[in-house]
């Protein structure tokens, strides 16, 4: 017995859209084909900033995938019937920006036939490799996860995947974290609070690409999102943006408490030139107070509220995360506190980079690959939310 989805991608500009996301996938490749011909000189990365804009947008897809599924952990683990309907859409997300983003991962090596290496030779004292491990079983527990979804005969598993996702999903954003934590060798690392952070960052992009996903789907049948969940995912929304702010503000009050830091602290939220407006600009202003002015704001709070806030929330993790990993590996290494060092290497100065056209177009290529696993499939199987009918209670 088959089952025809009420929802139907059948309009030319369905396959607009997936002529485009297949070009700059195209574009992306292209990238990769020049960068690993010609060697990492034609990017803008040097000897001091190593990762460049790829691993911008890396970050950003593989923190969203874990973030986006807290939309499952909520129906499935904590039984809320509005978000359970919603499982599936987000674990196919989940996969697709996990994808797309461990794409510009492998791709930006300049050799990505050396993964071998990494696979085959495995370092259980990298904090790289454990991450290997963690990639390769959340997609494996997603998958099982949809499957008990999908599934009438697995349904009963349901409840048990969901909770294995959810926690497998906490530590695959820890390992992130770590891999800034554990490295010492710049400035604006090596912080115990570096993985929490990143978990509550999750929890506000990944739900700020799921309302995003999901209102582009009902717009684009002519649905419309039932009052109650829309306001309740809203506010969800904002207390995760809320939460984020809490941890990012720890994280740089924590440094200016340390002497060590004060110089990075300046360089970063005051004289770093691109990097402090980056981030009051676009994170604190367009990132935060403009998300939760449009969600909280008693005259706002719709839907196409809701979507602007959603998409300011995604322009703002992009601008955290260009300041975080550029602007932490721009600011040089105090190797020798309260001496000053130079040497033929540029110890001692702050690095310069300006991303190349090769670097924007890889990274443009993984957010292409993640929608092109997100329309094929929501076209080919039922990926779509279907709402649950709301109590109505008898006086």
């Amino acid at each position: 017995m088959s089952y025809t989805s009420p929802y139907e991608l059948k309009s030319p500009l369905y396959y607009l859209l997936i002529a485009l996301a297949l070009l700059v996938l195209c574009g992306g490749l292209l990238a990769v084909h020049e960068m690993e011909s010609q060697g990492h000189i034609i990017t803008g990365m040097n000897n001091q900033v190593v990762w460049g804009m790829p691993h911008v947008f890396a970050i950003f897809l593989i923190v969203a995938a874990s973030g986006v599924l807290n939309v499952s952990s909520i129906g499935s683990v904590f039984n809320k019937p509005d978000y359970k309907a919603r499982s599936p859409l987000a674990g196919l997300l989940s996969i697709a920006m996990l994808g797309g983003g461990l794409m510009v991962l492998m791709l930006d090596l300049g050799r990505p036939d050396r993964i071998i290496v990494a696979a085959t030779n495995y370092n259980p004292t990298s904090v790289f490799a454990w991450n290997i491990v963690l990639y390769s079983g959340m997609f494996a527990t997603v998958f099982v996860y949809l499957w008990t979804m999908m599934e009438r005969r697995m349904y009963p598993w349901s409840k048990a995947a969901g909770l294995a996702v959810f926690v497998w999903r906490f530590v695959l954003t820890t390992g992130t974290g770590l891999i800034f934590a554990f490295l010492v060798a710049r400035q604006a690392y090596a912080s115990a609070i570096l993985p929490p952070m990143f978990i509550i960052l999750s929890f506000a992009w990944g739900f700020a690409v799921f309302y995003l996903a999901q209102s582009a789907i009902y717009a684009w049948n002519g649905k419309t999102l039932e009052a109650h969940v829309q306001k309740r995912m809203s506010r969800l929304m904002g207390v995760f943006v809320i939460g984020a702010l809490y941890l990012v503000a720890t994280y740089h009050l924590t440094n200016l408490y340390f002497a060590r830091q004060t110089a990075f602290e300046h360089f970063i939220l005051l004289d770093g030139g691109v990097y402090p407006q980056l981030f009051w600009l676009g994170y604190i202003v367009i990132g935060n107070l403009l998300p939760l002015l449009l969600i909280f704001h008693p005259s706002l709070g719709k839907t196409k509220s809701v979507v602007g806030a959603s998409l300011a929330i995604i322009l703002g993790a992009f601008a955290l995360l260009y300041v975080f990993i550029i602007g932490g590996q721009a600011f040089p290494l105090d190797i020798f506190p309260g001496f000053e060092t130079s040497s033929a290497f540029g110890d001692g100065v702050i690095a310069s980079y300006r991303p190349s056209v090769f670097e924007v177009l890889l990274g443009l290529g993984s957010l292409a690959a993640a929608f092109l696993i997100t329309a094929i499939g929501i076209r080919v199987l039922n990926f779509v939310p279907r709402e649950v009918p709301q109590k109505v209670e008898h006086h």
